[in-house]
């Protein structure tokens, strides 16, 4: 019997679930009063959290999912072992399929997502299960193989 809770310790998942709720706090969302927290635990053991950014511009809003893989990135950081997502409401609420498709650019298909609802109970749902026959960076040419692209006739 495996003591791992989808390839984490109780220390790891517990941790996610705290850093996720915790990031809650510093979202900026004064016009849905929305709040999400985003934390993933990347593949050296580290850290990074993230939370929802709104603008007066609608479409100009950052998920807190996006928040957090993009500080990741620019940290170096581009391999994740887990990502929790946390809200104020129940049940949990699951990333966008925007945010699903930002995640595939950077996670593996089998990597866990904890969706955690007000009281801390959560869902599990691999990245295959939330956007299954997905796009991703496999799936292009490289710039080499296009038409039109010198060298090629």
């Amino acid at each position: 019997m495996s003591d791992l809770i989808h390839g984490l310790t109780a220390v790891e998942a517990s941790e996610l679930r705290r850093r996720s709720a915790a990031a809650k706090d510093v979202a900026y969302c004064p016009y849905s009063n929305f709040r999400v927290g985003c934390a993933l635990l990347c593949e050296d053991g580290t850290w990074v959290i993230g939370a929802n950014i709104e603008n007066a511009s609608y479409p100009v809003t950052i998920c807190a999912e996006r928040t957090a893989l993009v500080k990741a990135i620019t940290e170096g950081k581009k391999k994740f072992r887990a990502i929790g997502v946390s809200t104020d409401i129940t049940p949990p609420a699951s990333p966008c399929g925007m945010c699903r498709q930002f995640i595939r650019e950077f996670a593996d298909l089998g990597t866990p997502i904890f969706m955690y609802d007000k009281d801390g109970e959560y869902v599990v749902r691999t990245l295959e299960q939330l956007l299954p026959m997905s796009f991703g960076p496999e799936n292009l040419h490289p710039p080499s193989k296009l038409p039109g692209h010198s060298g090629n006739k």
